[in-house]
């Protein structure tokens, strides 16, 4: 595939790689990105008025406050479905959530959840769920494409990538659509330090690790950072290093990576132990329980 090609031809300049996820880890984005554009336009397309209230809250503990922080669009319009069919304040209305079983069918067989792949599918498969789904999506993606300016990065996420650029080959490892990526870290004129961005349109973020580093750099070598579940997954599948950051605490984060974990990482002293204590904070700062379940 032409998207993948672009990382499994990616020449090392240096000995260890360093993936980057960018919503809500490098750009204080994520939260405006659900809040402002991705909850409004669900409960359009989707007719959710009558449970608006359920479904803010559902969206952003799904998508922000949660163990599935994160997670690609197209799953977490799922989730947030299925945990609003359970909610008694739901239920209590008579209120019958959306069923997506194409959308299911789709996601379980297919790992580039991007909106062109959604729509080549549909082509074949003239479901109106996916019919909704895309125009959702496609929705979601105009309205931050012409509203969503200026959100500079974190102060010391940008001090660390020119930083590590230097050190390290960084890639940008994102579920988010390319075209945005392409925009903000330029916007921001942070690409120049970055060999490769790699968005939905790539796979997951597994596979971008993987397809980028097979063959040419030590599994501990490798150091994936993000804010989110799915990119402790990533670096985990791949058997590499990772360093949380801490949604909350993001801008400490970034100047702890800055000042003490890249050094550790490139001297060899990412120890397991220093590992486990990154997770124990990033653990906690993402429960699995919804609030209105405990």
């Amino acid at each position: 595939m032409e998207y993948q090609s672009i990382l499994k031809e990616l020449i090392p300049f240096h000995d260890f790689l360093i993936g980057i996820d960018s919503d809500g880890c490098v750009f204080d984005t994520m939260e405006i990105k659900h809040k402002e554009f991705f909850i409004p336009n669900v409960i359009k397309y989707f007719d959710l008025f009558a449970i608006s209230g359920a479904v803010r809250e559902t969206w952003e503990f799904v998508n922000l406050y949660s163990s599935t922080r994160g997670v690609n669009r197209f799953p977490a319009l799922i989730i947030v479905f299925d945990l609003l069919g359970r909610r008694k304040d739901v239920i209590g209305k008579g209120f019958q959530v959306p069923d997506l079983p194409e959308l299911k069918k789709w996601i379980k067989d297919e790992t580039r959840l991007s909106n062109s792949v959604l729509k080549s599918y549909y082509s074949s498969h003239r479901a109106s769920d996916i019919e909704k789904v895309l125009r959702w999506s496609e929705a979601v993606n105009e309205d931050i494409n012409k509203w969503l300016r200026d959100i500079p990065p974190f102060r010391h996420a940008g001090m660390f990538i020119e930083k590590a650029s230097g050190l390290a080959d960084t890639i940008v490892v994102s579920q988010t659509p390319l075209e945005a990526l392409e925009r903000e870290w330029i916007e921001h004129d942070l690409k120049k330090f970055v060999r490769a961005i790699a968005g939905q349109e790539h796979g997951t973020k597994s596979e971008h690790i993987s397809i980028t580093a097979k063959g040419k750099y030590p599994a501990d070598h490798i150091l994936m950072i993000g804010d989110a579940p799915g990119d402790q997954k990533a670096a985990e599948d791949n058997g590499t290093c990772f360093f949380p950051v801490i949604p909350g605490r993001e801008d400490i984060s970034w100047e702890r990576l800055l000042h003490e974990g890249l050094e550790k990482f490139l001297t060899g002293t990412f120890t397991e132990e220093y590992q486990a204590s990154l997770l124990e904070e990033f653990r906690r700062s993402l429960p699995d329980t919804p609030p209105w379940e405990r």
